[in-house]
């Protein structure tokens, strides 16, 4: 029996944070969906095409990777998509608390999906996409914690 399991996020953009999550993932299921939140009720700095287009870009090296967007519950997706596990990253103990939350509120929601966490590499523990953009925003490099497609694209919004 193979596993799906699918890397809910906004993605905005993706960091080496997430590459490596993804990464990780890919390395113990079968096949793993790179799953972009589309959000209507947040700004993004990038289309959900554009993020998906990143991350397709960024994962390319990675097989059993597929990219995909989504709205709405992430339960409803994860069935949909016939998969059986939500992956989630974390970073902090932060993370965790929030992410524990989730999870718990994902098993309410359907009991038969589980959640599984992949604790980062510390060399990302500090990175967010919001960080990237607001560092980047003020001048300040973030070459070293994304991937070159997503830096690129980075400098076309200056």
């Amino acid at each position: 029996m193979k596993v799906k399991a699918i890397y809910p996020g906004s993605f905005d953009p993706i960091t080496n944070g997430h590459i490596y999550i993804a990464e990780r993932a890919a390395a113990i299921f079968d096949e793993v969906v790179v799953s972009v939140l589309l959000n209507e009720r947040k700004t993004s700095a990038f289309s959900v095409e554009e993020r998906c287009e990143m991350a397709r870009e960024s994962l390319a090296h990675v097989k059993n990777i597929t990219v995909d967007s989504f709205n709405g519950l992430l339960v409803d997706y994860v069935h949909q998509k016939n998969a059986g596990v939500i992956i989630r990253g974390l970073r902090a103990m932060s993370d965790f608390e929030y992410e524990f939350q989730m999870a718990l509120m994902n098993r309410q929601l359907a009991p038969e999906i589980e959640t599984f966490f992949i604790v980062t590499d510390p060399k990302y523990s500090y990175v967010s996409s919001s960080s990237v953009r607001e560092i980047f925003h003020f001048g300040g490099t973030v070459k070293d914690v994304v991937p070159s497609n997503v830096y690129e694209r980075l400098k076309r919004l200056r």
